[in-house]
């Protein structure tokens, strides 16, 4: 299973997104820290939440990296996250 699936799959089973997009950023990283041959290093990740609502950005932020923690044991490097209640 690649990084993006299951960067897609936990997030979809952990906060039950009504949107979520991973986008794989890694070749604009080309030859920055983290960068490895085979992408799969740099993330954005758009996502929309009722797990978000109440939330700060920071709070947001702690939940999506709680729940992608494997990712980083997998070679995760960067993750750009955009973080959303509904009707935001």
């Amino acid at each position: 299973m690649t990084l993006t699936h299951w960067i897609t799959k936990t997030l979809q089973e952990s906060l039950q997104p009504t949107e979520l997009t991973v986008t794989d950023e890694s070749e604009k990283h080309h030859g920055h820290a983290g960068w490895r041959e085979g992408g799969e290093t740099h993330f954005h990740i758009y996502i929309v939440s009722e797990a978000f609502s109440g939330k700060s950005r920071i709070e947001r932020h702690r939940l999506v990296n709680g729940t992608l923690k494997g990712a980083f044991d997998r070679g995760l490097h960067a993750l750009a996250i955009q973080a959303k209640a509904p009707g935001e």
